[in-house]
């Protein structure tokens, strides 16, 4: 499918052996392109698709990253700090690692934008759809 729409395997792919179950190893293509099926779908694994563009435009850049019906988790790969806080701003997804992909806290909540996710998990934001706020009231 990635392979076979033009991407490039870069490392990994293959199924780790001797292990019970379906295990991959951590697997990244290059040369990914926006129509891409390894790019327009969520792949429930370990599994990187790496785009690159020509514009320094961050308004254009956003709009590529946000051309999907999903938003679990994104990255922001630069040398530029300054840029890479505005962008991320601009990237609807639940979390943008810089110069990182998916380092997860427990205490920072996580869950995605759109079609991604089912709520926060994790952080306080994780815990307030099992509380119940009441107010209590006297007059003495």
């Amino acid at each position: 499918t990635g392979l076979g729409e033009g991407a490039v395997l870069a490392t990994g792919g293959k199924q780790i052996e001797g292990r019970a179950g379906f295990f991959v190893e951590p697997t990244i293509f290059t040369g990914c392109e926006p129509h891409m099926r390894i790019v327009r779908e969520e792949i429930f694994g370990p599994v990187l698709t790496i785009q690159s563009f020509e514009t320094d435009d961050l308004d254009e850049i956003a709009t590529m990253a946000n051309d999907s019906i999903y938003g679990l988790s994104a990255s922001v790969w630069t040398t530029d700090l300054a840029k890479a806080h505005k962008l991320a701003r601009k990237i609807k997804s639940g979390q943008v690692g810089i110069n990182v992909h998916a380092a997860i806290d427990p205490v920072t909540p996580f869950g995605g934008y759109k079609q991604s996710g089912w709520g926060r998990e994790f952080g306080r934001e994780g815990l307030e759809p099992y509380l119940e706020t009441k107010a209590i009231t006297a007059y003495l």
